[in-house]
């Protein structure tokens, strides 16, 4: 799958951008504050039906504007067309088409356009909760398997009435609490379930890009940690009931799930430079784009590297200019205030590719005479 050209109107700070892009490398450069990042959210809520960085959709429409308007343009790896358009105004209901058919849900979508981002807000994956890092797992799982995304779906709505009860002045009609307690269960152990089958593949494939990344300087691991582990879910939730009850929410469960990153022995959070944590991430992100491209519906993933090359040194950067610019990769979206990456990694292209300009939010493209 490849974006051949986007439309934006009044999305964050990008007032009208109308881009036709290359199939393989979409380099854009510009200032901090420019729209940048804007312009690959754009792309990124194309595939996700949401932003990466703000879940207030009214919040992304422009200053002073009623609505946005995002349409994505694709052609499949089968070079069949696929448009997308997604339109919100204020007060109303947000729509989301596929090929002008409006979606009655739009979990619908996911998967459709795979899509990985790299962006400096990974680096909660390490500094931040273990709800980071269950986003990393829920992201990557849902854009291939449809099941685990309804499983998580009926967990949360679970949930959420479980804990209303727990918090509820009146002592809640156990049989109430059983239901949702029993539902809770079901959808968490096929949750669980599937988080640890994925991560049991992904960790060869993480660490490999690590490993070539860092040129086996370092060395790195990454293990699941769940409750569920221990025994039946049904059980644990009925004996935490009381202790729960005082607590007002719900204190097992898979929405306690957590990724212990380790760099040696030691915790990569506590242990890491800002450059191996930055590897890490990196790692990471590559690794997800691995998996995806070997599974689901075997469609390559559009990569979005968002200001990667900061805290890196010179090898590390070298040695990821080589992987993005290799035919293992599709479609790159790469940013950047600094020049000289972008140029590395043109010098290194073979094939197709085009460079940006972003400035106060007014995107340009830069003809091949002016690079």
């Amino acid at each position: 799958m490849w974006l051949k050209r986007i439309s934006i109107l009044n999305y964050k700070n990008l007032e009208q951008v109308e881009l036709d892009f290359s199939r393989k490398m979409n380099c854009i450069i510009g200032k901090n504050g420019m729209g940048k990042t804007n312009l690959m959210d754009a792309v990124y809520y194309l595939s996700f039906c949401k932003s990466a960085t703000n879940p207030i959709d009214s919040q992304n429409i422009r200053h002073g504007q009623e609505f946005f308007v995002l349409q994505g343009f694709y052609e499949t790896d089968s070079g069949e067309p696929e448009e997308v358009y997604c339109g919100l105004k204020l007060r109303q209901k947000k729509k989301f088409k596929r090929n002008k058919k409006e979606y009655t849900r739009f979990s619908d979508h996911i998967g459709l356009i795979p899509l990985v981002l790299v962006s400096p807000s990974d680096s909660l994956l390490i500094a931040g909760g273990s709800e980071e890092r269950r986003r990393f797992m829920d992201v990557v799982i849902s854009q291939f398997d449809r099941d685990y995304l309804d499983a998580l779906i009926r967990y949360n709505k679970a949930l959420l009435q479980r804990n209303t009860l727990l918090k509820s002045e009146v002592e809640p009609e156990d049989e109430l609490v059983a239901v949702w307690e029993e539902m809770m269960a079901v959808a968490g152990e096929t949750v669980y379930a599937k988080r640890k089958k994925f991560i049991e593949e992904f960790i060869p494939i993480f660490q490999s890009y690590y490993s070539y990344i860092s040129q086996n300087q370092e060395q790195v691991s990454l293990s699941y940690q769940s409750c569920v582990a221990q025994g039946d879910l049904l059980g644990q939730l009925r004996e935490s009931r009381p202790k729960d009850r005082i607590m007002g929410f719900s204190l097992k469960g898979i929405h306690k799930d957590d990724l212990v990153m380790r760099l040696g022995d030691f915790p990569i959070k506590r242990e890491g430079s800002q450059g191996q944590n930055k590897t890490y991430l990196i790692a990471l992100k590559l690794a997800q784009f691995e998996f995806l491209k070997r599974t689901g519906n075997r469609t390559v993933p559009l990569v979005l590297l968002d200001d990667i090359f900061d805290k890196l040194d010179a090898l590390r950067v070298e040695q990821i200019v080589k992987l993005v610019a290799g035919d293992n990769f599709g479609q790159i979206f790469i940013t950047d205030t600094n020049r000289d990456h972008l140029d590395k990694i043109l010098k290194k292209i073979e094939g197709d590719y085009k460079l940006f300009e972003v400035d106060g939010g007014t995107v340009s493209e830069r003809k091949e005479d002016e690079v």
